[in-house]
């Protein structure tokens, strides 16, 4: 378990035979969970200047592997220990789809950053709720058909890959867990909906 904050922007070092290696100063332990632009990985191999992880075809089937060369920087967060403070919000570090920015926006005091991502993960995506995009927390504003809109503050902006994104860069999108697991349980049961609501609460 995540909550989207980032611990540090990292280097890939090389991806083949299904192994990423990352650039760090952050050093994880072998068997450790640590999300790379939000996906939940586990350290597999330890150097001193960062570590590996493995992605199995399933991951490498849900996430834009062009974002994923050597060279490249990606977001590492690593889990949760018990205790610590959540500040963003629970993220699993599964990827429901892929995005695409479509705009970036410099306001007077923040960016309008406006992604665009499949059709069928909409439902979970509402104004004002949680989503990680990449693995940052962030809140939604606005909610379209196929696309919604991030207002994001500076600091934010600055101290992540944000600041790097243009025009149709492809992004990992996990939408809020809470929110799938309300759907389904509203979608697979045969209770009143209102009995559900007030169930649930």
């Amino acid at each position: 378990m995540f909550n989207g904050l980032i611990r540090e922007i990292a280097k890939i070092k090389s991806f083949s035979n299904n192994t990423l290696r990352i650039e760090s100063k952050y050093i994880p332990q072998i068997g450790d969970s640590i999300a790379i632009n939000g996906v939940c990985l586990t350290a597999t191999k330890i150097y001193n200047n960062g570590f590996e992880v493995e992605l199995s075809p399933e991951t490498q089937k849900i996430i834009p592997l062009e974002n994923y060369t050597p060279g490249k920087y990606v977001h590492i967060e690593p889990a949760l220990r018990f205790g610590d403070r959540i500040d963003g919000h629970l993220i699993q570090g599964h990827i429901d789809a892929i995005g695409e920015v479509l705009e970036i926006k410099k306001n007077s005091n923040s960016y309008d950053v406006i992604i665009k991502t499949e059709p069928k993960i909409m439902k979970y995506i509402a104004p004002k709720g949680s989503i990680a995009i990449d693995g940052v927390s962030l809140t939604i504003n606005e909610v379209f058909s196929d696309r919604f809109r991030l207002t994001i503050i500076p600091h934010t902006f600055e101290n992540t890959l944000f600041k790097y994104y243009k025009p149709h860069q492809k992004v990992n999108i996990e939408t809020d867990m809470f929110a799938r697991y309300i759907y389904h349980m509203l979608k697979n049961s045969n209770e009143d909906i209102n009995e559900k609501i007030l169930a649930w609460w």
